[in-house]
């Protein structure tokens, strides 16, 4: 088992910390929790917009792999493409200015671009388990393998949209666990604090540190979250998200989300550029 620093509770700072602030205690801590991400108002209205939906939405998992159902949870919704569904996602959220001044830091200089791998409402209702430990890197499984001094591959905001508490499943997160020397080791339940936040406020964390759902041990509370992630745009993402999102809704964007969503060209450092039509930019084939 890797040593770490154990702490009481993540750090929480102001919405209006400087970025390099931010990360810095990522690169410490592996996570932060920003305080007052998104106002009431936007929580009510994506709450809205996302409801129909997640009340017709049943509870588990539709895979019939034993390891990946209790992954996803016996009574956890999970509700995606939330881009065509959320206005308030779409336009607010994942063009929120510190998204991409987080993300442009993170990504820009060794990445080029970088675009969402998936977004999902993930509400973890009463009796449902702990989710087993994992890092999010371990999509792309060759990362695994370069450990703490290899590249943030994925970062993660996961925004509460109730809140949080130890008894009802806050997420719960390793502190340090991105500097272990060791990715395959997860750590244990015993290692890890949760992540205790407002509605509204926000867990951004970085994809090497290891996490998971806690258990919900309520019996009538329902923990609901966004998480959405981002990657660098020379590695395929979760959600197809050309596929998923009209047209019509992808011309309304802005350029910088349209190009999130895989609508525009990615240009890695180096290259003459990904995801293209007979070498041209996707945006101007598309019309947009």
């Amino acid at each position: 088992m890797t040593a770490f620093v154990n702490q009481q509770a993540l750090t929480s700072v102001p919405r209006d910390t400087p970025v390099d602030e931010i990360l810095e205690i990522v690169a410490r801590d592996g996570g932060v929790i920003i305080k007052e991400f998104l106002n009431k108002d936007q929580i009510a209205r994506f709450n809205a917009d996302v409801e129909p939906a997640m009340q017709a939405l049943r509870p588990g998992s539709t895979h019939d792999d034993e390891f990946i159902a209790a992954f996803h949870g016996s009574n956890t919704k999970r509700l995606t493409n939330l881009v065509t569904l959320s206005p308030t996602f779409r336009n607010e959220i994942i063009d929120h200015p510190l998204v991409h001044e987080l993300a442009d830091q993170t990504f820009v200089e060794e990445s080029g671009t970088y675009w969402m791998t998936t977004a999902q409402v993930i509400e973890i209702g009463p009796g449902n388990d702990a989710q087993l430990l994992h890092r999010d890197l371990e999509n792309w499984y060759p990362f695994i393998g370069l450990g703490p001094k290899g590249p943030e591959v994925i970062i993660n905001f996961l925004i509460a949209f109730t809140d949080f508490t130890e008894e009802n499943g806050a997420t719960r997160v390793i502190p340090g666990s991105n500097r272990w020397e060791d990715f395959e080791d997860r750590g244990t339940p015993e290692d890890t604090v949760p992540a205790v936040m407002n509605a509204g406020d926000c867990l951004f964390f970085s994809g090497k540190t290891a996490h998971g759902g806690g258990a919900n041990r309520t019996q009538n509370e329902y923990r609901r979250a966004v998480a959405f992630a981002l990657n660098p745009g020379f590695l395929t993402g979760e959600e197809a998200y050309p596929f998923l999102v009209d047209m019509e809704i992808a011309k309304s964007l802005s350029p910088r989300v349209q190009r999130m969503l895989g609508f525009r060209s990615q240009f890695p450092p180096g290259s003459a550029g990904l995801w293209q039509v007979d070498y041209n930019e996707l945006g101007d084939y598309l019309g947009l």
